[in-house]
């Protein structure tokens, strides 16, 4: 069962566990600001929940990629889309600052 730290806490999920609805559900801090009003609610199309991932998850689909691709993040950021993802080892999430996160500095 694979562990996920995020935000000084680590949980045990599910393999192949979706990321975003695993932080949710933890009660984990997954938005900035507003975004945790506004936001696609796990489709990939807002670019939101942007979160950098240490550890072993699937591979990027079509709509992490396209979102990432456009601003205000940028493809050449490690940033993969929480709700986009799955997660299958354990891992370690960073969200950084900005409404997006796609700031520099981690919350």
């Amino acid at each position: 069962m694979p562990t996920v730290k995020f935000q000084g806490k680590t949980i045990n999920c599910e393999s192949g566990a979706n990321l975003r609805r695993v932080l949710l559900a933890n009660k984990l801090d997954l938005y900035n600001g507003n975004s945790r009003y506004i936001n696609c609610r796990g489709i990939g199309s807002c670019g939101t929940c942007a979160v950098e991932i240490i550890g072993e998850v699937s591979e990027a689909n079509w709509k992490d990629r396209v979102r990432r691709s456009l601003p205000p993040h940028s493809p050449d950021r490690n940033r993969r889309l929480a709700c986009q993802t799955k997660v299958l080892g354990d891992i370690e999430v960073i969200k950084y600052d900005g409404f997006w996160g796609q700031g520099e500095q981690a919350k």
